[in-house]
């Protein structure tokens, strides 16, 4: 039999930024659901409006004064990707997050009731888990996570032999592992990893909006050689008993020094020390670079479940580098100064999601 919290017909309401007290409330529930992640916390709001200037709806459904599911929003209307309501803009993970099935159907009529009203070409839902087998789905996403063992050497051991050579590589290298309290070096090999890959950059102001919005639980670890250049860097999040690099970049040195593999090495062992027991690799696309790098890890692949709600269109959209349309963009992009290409980044990127 269903509890009467389950069985309540829940309310919905628009979270406002500047309620504190119900930003505490959606945080305190985020933190206890066990479908929450970290993109589901209140503080991406500010982020994608104060930042990006997108109009965000945070979602959430209430029943008898206690929060039961929430569901973040962001609306991208762009005249290069076209008219979206995503949840979540620059996230991997989003969706609804509920305690009560009552309270997610609810959740997702309300969004779709929005996204009707706003007029979007479609309502695109970034599920860890599949919700709506009907829907089209965007199948090319995947996640790694993996257990975090209780000491180093069981997490160096787990590590398969050719990854685990590069690991102590870097550490015959005498690299030397830092965290930073701002994002200035992170940010400069950031800028020129993604160039060099011809991607725009997310501004410089994005990284330090998160390092001020979320705190202890954003980081920045950077690699050095042992008299202090900067090789690779990485930020990432810290949720519940989890850690997730999220961004990353690394000098054109840091192949032959084996700088990329520690830099991970070194986020897993700091992590251990804290006691964390998940290592979230992140997402990647199939068969790309990085989901093999992180295969090499010994990481296992899990799909994503981005599914669409089509209003406008009839199919799903590809705005990614797999787009042969985008091909020339990025061949282009490799070829600007980095200075232009940092200063041009955000109009581009602001409008990706």
């Amino acid at each position: 039999m269903p509890t009467q919290l389950e069985a309540a017909l829940p309310t919905i309401h628009r979270l406002q930024p500047l309620d504190t007290a119900n930003v505490a409330r959606w945080d305190a529930f985020v933190m206890a659901c066990p479908d929450a992640t970290f993109f589901h916390r209140a503080g991406w709001q500010k982020i994608i409006a104060n930042v990006f200037r997108h109009e965000t709806y945070f979602l959430y459904a209430e029943v008898d004064g206690a929060i039961v599911g929430v569901l973040p929003l962001g609306h991208v209307n762009s005249w290069l990707f076209g008219n979206a309501l995503t949840g979540l803009p620059f996230a991997v993970y989003g969706g609804v997050a509920a305690s009560t099935p009552h309270a997610a159907d609810a959740l997702e009529q309300e969004a779709q009731r929005i996204a009707r009203e706003l007029g979007v070409a479609h309502l695109e839902l970034r599920n860890v888990e599949a919700r709506h087998t009907e829907w089209p789905m965007q199948d090319i996403y995947v996640t790694f996570r993996k257990e975090i063992l209780p000491t180093d050497e069981a997490n160096m051991q787990a590590i398969p032999r050719k990854q685990r050579a590069m690991v102590r590589k870097g550490i015959k290298n005498e690299l030397v592992s830092h965290i930073d309290p701002t994002v200035d070096r992170f940010f400069a090999l950031f800028a020129d990893n993604v160039h060099r890959h011809g991607t725009p950059a997310m501004p410089k102001k994005y990284f330090q909006a998160l390092q001020k919005e979320f705190g202890q639980d954003c980081e920045v670890l950077t690699v050095t050689t042992h008299d202090g250049k900067p090789l690779s860097s990485v930020l990432s999040f810290y949720f519940r008993d989890e850690v997730l690099p999220y961004y990353a970049g690394d000098d054109e040195a840091a192949r032959d020094l084996a700088a990329n593999d520690f830099k991970y090495w070194e986020l897993m062992r700091r992590a251990c020390a804290r006691g964390l027991k998940v290592f979230d690799y992140g997402r990647s696309k199939l068969g790309t670079g990085p989901y093999a790098f992180k295969k090499n890890w010994g990481f296992e692949p899990k799909p994503l479940h981005y599914e669409f709600c089509l209003y406008t269109r009839d199919s799903i959209p590809q705005n990614n580098p797999n787009n042969a349309k985008y091909k020339l963009m990025i061949n282009i992009w490799r070829r600007m100064p980095l200075a232009l290409a940092n200063w041009l980044g955000p109009f581009v990127v602001r409008n990706l999601g």
